[in-house]
């Protein structure tokens, strides 16, 4: 029976899809058998999270422990199917989640920008009328190559 001693991330990397949780010596390390074995980045180091599902994404990763001489592997998949594990995962990568409202937001934001842009298009249309009306040909040229 494999239970987790301790998780904690050497450090958290955000990216636009991924929370990457970078492990290191000494900050992961799990029992078994009544031995404790501490990580060893001899294989896998890190553990991506996707940041809108909460979902693991590198679930064929391998991780190495070592306890003395002896060095045992584990799988993201058995790592997965304890509790403990996953509960001292998500609270490490709660705060770097996608929210419905941070996801809105953006949403919200490109629309404000894309009525910003038609808005600013209208007016160097309206401008270029002006010019036209005014046979103010530098004028013109100069908002016609704007489009």
């Amino acid at each position: 029976m494999v239970t987790v001693k301790m998780l904690k991330p050497y450090y958290v990397k955000t990216e636009e899809k991924f929370v990457r949780i970078i492990l290191a010596y000494q900050y992961f390390s799990v029992m078994m058998n009544k031995k404790v074995y501490q990580f060893i980045p001899v294989e896998a180091n890190e553990i991506r999270i996707d940041r809108k599902t909460k979902r693991i994404v590198n679930t064929d990763a391998v991780f190495a422990f070592q306890n003395g001489k002896d060095i045992i592997t584990i799988s993201m998949s058995q790592l997965i199917s304890i509790p403990e594990f996953l509960e001292q995962l998500h609270g490490i990568a709660e705060s770097y989640y996608l929210t419905e409202a941070s996801t809105s937001i953006t949403d919200q934001q490109k629309e404000v920008h894309r009525i910003i842009k038609e808005l600013e298009l209208n007016n160097i249309k309206r401008l270029i009328d002006k010019a036209l009306d005014q046979n103010d040909y530098d004028m013109f040229i100069k908002l016609s190559s704007l489009l």
